[in-house]
């Protein structure tokens, strides 16, 4: 009987091993296994060689998308949308987007209170901000009209839809500018490991 169960409890445990290997299952809620006395003998052999198998529960790489990926599909969409919106007729260089400081909307709610609520009266516009020096050096925001769509009230849905998205993923690229940013600046610091660890 106790070979038998033994066994079973070898085929389970590699189920587990390979299930957890593909990412399909978390092994603290497992179905317990009835279990019966067995007499085993623990050496220090067999406890290396359990702790070497000891994966850290991780997503599986198809389950978790590489931030470069993400990164890249963004700027393909961004791409489009500079082409269905004609984006390319007041910034003819899809590259100089990026340069702006910020973006925004006129006409169109992107606060969470009012997101996507045209307003009525007004014109639909993307708007591009740099700031620029005035006659006497100082720094002076400069807002730059990159789509002009009309009044508010005669705004396709669709087309509504595709500005707000235009505007949005403009701004996820920024925020991965920044963190790249951010990343260099804090790879300049040097630290050492020993610090890392005893910083938390």
């Amino acid at each position: 009987m106790s070979s038998s169960l033994d066994k079973l409890k070898a085929l389970t445990s590699r189920l587990e091993d390979e299930l957890e290997e593909k990412g399909k299952v978390d092994l603290s809620v497992s179905t317990p296994v009835k279990e019966e006395k067995v007499n085993v003998q623990v050496t220090e052999e067999k406890v290396e060689d359990a702790v070497a198998k000891v994966v850290i529960n991780t997503p599986s790489p198809k389950a978790e998308r590489n931030c470069d990926n993400v990164r890249e599909d963004n700027i393909l969409r961004v791409k489009q949308l500079y082409e269905k919106l004609k984006i390319f007729e007041k910034s003819p260089d899809f590259e100089n987007i990026f340069m702006y400081k910020a973006m925004n909307l006129s006409g169109i709610g992107l606060k969470d209170d009012d997101f996507g609520a045209v307003r009525d009266g007004k014109y639909i516009q993307i708007i591009a901000i740099t700031y620029e020096p005035d006659k006497n050096g100082k720094k002076k925001a400069k807002n730059i009209s990159l789509g002009y769509f009309g009044k508010a009230e005669t705004l396709e849905v669709v087309l509504k839809n595709k500005i707000i998205e235009f505007v949005l993923r403009w701004r996820y690229e920024k925020a991965f500018q920044n963190v790249e940013h951010y990343k260099d600046l804090i790879a300049r610091v040097e630290v050492s490991k020993e610090e890392i660890t005893t910083l938390f």
